[in-house]
């Protein structure tokens, strides 16, 4: 929560497992019957939206580009700018571990790609390629 502005019910990162700056990340996202888009999303049959997940993919992925911060300053705005070859292969249900793992791909003038894949229980649910700015003066690309 120090380096993403994204706060409940729409931070969708629990926590960071691996991490090499500018080079690949990986997060976890514990899904839980609580989240509230399981409500209308389907009464009875509870799938995690394909866009949350791409959110996430999206969230952890932003992490990558971030340098550190001074403590106590507010978080950069990473902005999300494009999803390219976006695939989902399975749902999503209450109480899978959705981890997340990002690789960039291309930095230039700012833009940033990235090529993410979801997994749960090791198996492949989503993946896409990302692409993503920050916020003007926030990290050196």
């Amino acid at each position: 929560m120090e380096y993403l502005p994204h706060r409940y019910p729409f931070l969708l990162v629990d926590r960071i497992l691996d991490f090499k700056p500018h080079q690949r990340i990986t997060g976890l996202k514990n899904v839980t019957i609580g989240e509230p888009f399981f409500e209308g999303h389907f009464p009875g049959h509870p799938v995690m939206p394909g866009v949350l997940i791409l959110e996430s993919m999206a969230q952890v992925g932003g992490l990558l580009l971030l340098e550190e911060k001074e403590p106590g300053a507010p978080p950069p705005i990473v902005y999300l700018i494009g999803i390219d070859e976006a695939r989902w292969r399975k749902p999503v249900v209450p109480g899978d571990q959705l981890i997340v793992e990002a690789r960039l791909l291309k930095a230039r003038r700012g833009i940033f790609r990235l090529e993410a894949e979801a997994r749960v229980d090791g198996e492949i649910v989503a993946e896409a390629e990302i692409m993503c700015q920050v916020a003007p003066g926030e990290v050196d690309g």
